[in-house]
């Protein structure tokens, strides 16, 4: 379930970034979004002895170039209320800011765990890592002056 959840993210977030920077340039970013963020885990959690695979450091990556390129954007969001299901439509920068405090304090939280108790395997610390590799890479690489994207998919 988590890797749809991560390709949902992606999907959302790495269109609109994607024809921003350029194919070519968008899989440049990507990669070393991933490698930034594995390192940060590494860096910041060197004692856990779970291994780490996955692309939520990345697509991290990619939700922090987006805060930064597309702040007033508004995302368009599924919220349950009991049995009701409505969408809302929230702004980027509280999505996404909301999603970051959320990684950092579980990531703080999971320091406090010992080798001995069972955290969920969460690479908490590449998602903090990721996002602001994206953050400080999507400054660095630049985007477009213009590009093209299609009207009827994002307002």
């Amino acid at each position: 379930m988590h890797v749809l959840g991560n390709m949902l993210y992606l999907w959302v977030f790495g269109n609109r970034l994607e024809d921003a920077l350029g194919h070519a340039k968008f899989l440049i970013f990507y990669l070393l979004c991933g490698i930034v963020a594995a390192l940060a885990q590494v860096l910041l959690n060197s004692n856990s002895t779970l291994p780490m695979v996955g692309a939520s450091g990345a697509i991290a990556g990619v939700m922090g170039a987006y805060l930064l390129k597309f702040p007033s954007a508004r995302i368009l969001t599924l919220v349950f209320i009991v049995v009701f299901v409505t969408t809302f439509e929230i702004p980027a920068v509280i999505l996404l800011g909301y999603w970051f405090i959320i990684q950092l304090f579980s990531g703080l939280g999971s320091i406090a765990q010992t080798n001995l108790s069972s955290g969920g395997g969460v690479a908490w610390f590449a998602h903090v890592g990721g996002f602001l590799a994206g953050m400080v890479l999507v400054k660095v690489m630049g985007t477009r002056e213009r590009y093209y994207r299609p009207r009827n998919l994002y307002q």
